[in-house]
């Protein structure tokens, strides 16, 4: 590795933390940083720090929001009976770019995996299961990632919250539109078998 100033090598440091970005991605943002007029610098320290001072949880399900309440909980025209448990707040923006979606969500900041230790207690479990206990949820749609810890904590929601008296159902899986059968391992592919629907 080149050597660069004490203060240019200490941001590539700290860029290279980010998820997806390695040394010369690190690099090249670095170096954009220290081209940039400072005031564009300024802005984004500004927003970063905005992002750590500003946000924070949801009260009641978890998500990044502003205030107390987040802005799907907020909105009186979207169905309190239905809930949309994720992983992460980031999968809320896929179900939403649907724009099928009117219920509310839960949001779990993870998933199951007990080879790196996390188990239900860390996850924001209890919450949806008080939010159940209050009566108005009557559906509960898993949308966990379809891997092997999204697939375990599906079933251990689906174990947990059904003698609750609510329903629980789990988001279809399998083939993407516009690809391929023979591009498909066999796992897609009994998936797409399992969740097919009437024509």
């Amino acid at each position: 590795m080149p050597d660069f100033a004490e203060p240019l090598a200490r941001l590539i440091t700290e860029f290279k933390r980010l998820p997806g970005i390695g040394q010369k991605s690190a690099q090249r943002i670095a170096f954009h940083v220290l081209r940039a007029p400072r005031e564009e610098v300024e802005h984004l320290a500004a927003a970063i720090l905005d992002v750590k001072d500003r946000l924070g949880l949801c009260q009641i399900c978890n998500n990044i929001s502003e205030g107390e309440l987040c802005v799907y909980c907020q909105d009186t025209r979207r169905d309190p009976t239905l809930v949309c448990v994720v992983e992460e707040p980031p999968n809320i923006v896929g179900i939403e770019t649907t724009r099928q979606f009117e219920g509310r969500y839960h949001v779990l900041h993870g998933a199951l995996s007990p080879l790196r230790g996390i188990g239900p207690e860390s996850l924001k479990i209890k919450g949806l299961v008080e939010r159940i206990g209050q009566g108005e949820i009557h559906e509960v749609i898993v949308a966990t990632n379809p891997t092997v810890e999204g697939e375990a904590t599906a079933v251990y929601l689906a174990r947990l919250l059904k003698p609750l008296g609510v329903k629980v159902t789990r988001i279809a899986m399998g083939i993407p539109v516009g690809s391929d059968l023979e591009f498909a391992d066999e796992v897609t592919i009994s998936k797409a078998m399992e969740g097919r629907r009437e024509m």
